[in-house]
């Protein structure tokens, strides 16, 4: 099962695309994929995502579906089978396009919407001569949503704010049957102080389960009153009464 650091969401998931990057030794074209999100309808078996290779030589990468899930707030990835990319390996030639398709194993509806990433990591040429120097390869992870069987699935959030030892923590808990996207948000105290948290994507909190990500706030931020918070979520400008925990 692998763990996603918070700190590194809200920088790299611009639109639901995440990138990892470390050294390795050959050179990397850069990955174009069309769409970074893919939404499957409840009565479709199969959908797919473009890959692209814009450089001037043969690119190779290897693709995998894992489970989505949020555990304690902290988002979880786990190696699956009820939704298989194929194919698992490519290759593909300069300036070219590689569809890969992604199959469910078990068709049908789901009451509460499914969540899946697909990992997609660029890999060496096989047999490269080593180079000297420091290489960029990328990882590249695409969510994927089953939408449950009703139209009409909404996200339904409520909201926390935790000052633990290490400052301020959000928590968004969502008993709805379809993710929360959230984003631009902003917190506005009783007595009218505003506190910008983030204006791209603060990240996601998926169907029925709930995020948290450390928030900074200002050593004498004023939180009297009712506080609100207003965000993006989905798209969606929402307005919402924040709950205020302090310790002790």
């Amino acid at each position: 099962m692998i763990r996603f650091r918070r700190c590194l969401l809200p920088l790299l998931v611009a639109a639901g695309l995440l990138l990892s990057v470390w050294p390795l030794a050959a050179p990397a074209a850069t990955l174009q994929i069309s769409p970074v999100m893919v939404d499957m309808q409840a009565e479709e078996s199969a959908s797919g995502v473009t890959l692209r290779n814009p450089g001037d030589s043969l690119l190779y990468g290897q693709v995998r579906v894992f489970r989505w899930d949020q555990v304690n707030g902290e988002d979880t990835l786990t190696p699956t089978q009820d939704l298989i990319a194929s194919p698992p390996l490519i290759q593909i030639a300069a300036q070219n396009d590689q569809l890969v398709r992604l199959v469910r194993v078990t068709p049908g509806a789901v009451a509460t919407e499914q969540s899946f990433r697909i990992l997609i990591d660029e890999l060496p040429q096989p047999n490269a001569a080593p180079t000297n120097g420091v290489t960029i390869r990328l990882r590249y992870s695409v969510p994927v949503f089953i939408e449950p069987a009703s139209a009409a699935g909404q996200p339904s959030l409520s909201w926390r704010l935790v000052r633990t030892g290490q400052g301020w923590v959000m928590h968004v808990a969502n008993t709805g049957t379809k993710r929360a996207q959230i984003a631009a948000v902003q917190l506005v105290s009783g007595t009218g102080s505003a506190y910008v948290i983030n204006k791209g994507l603060l990240g996601y909190a998926l169907a029925g389960r709930a995020g948290q990500w450390q928030v900074l706030l200002p050593p004498n931020a004023d939180l009297g009153g009712t506080v609100r918070v207003r965000a993006s979520v989905n798209s969606l400008p929402v307005e919402a009464v924040v709950t205020v925990e302090h310790p002790g």
